[in-house]
């Protein structure tokens, strides 16, 4: 989910994408979220490749989520 936010924000932020080096690995950090964090540059650095550029990109603030469902219909498998 937040690789998809992630992606939503470069697109309307381009000036942002523009400081990201090509072919880096963006490694998505929460403030405040250490044990999610540690993961995180931890899997990057396995998943990196040799001379890949990684880019730690720290979320300092997000919305509430909220859906875009207006209604549902339920209905139940015979």
């Amino acid at each position: 989910m937040l690789v998809r936010e992630f992606d939503k924000y470069i697109l309307e932020h381009s000036e942002f994408a523009d400081k990201l080096p090509d072919n880096a690995l963006i490694v998505m950090q929460i403030e405040g979220d250490e044990e999610f964090n540690k993961w995180a540059k931890e899997t990057g650095q396995i998943a990196s490749k040799k001379d890949t550029p990684i880019v730690y990109v720290t979320i300092t603030e997000l919305k509430p989520v909220r859906s875009r469902i207006k209604k549902l219909k339920l209905e139940r498998a015979a």
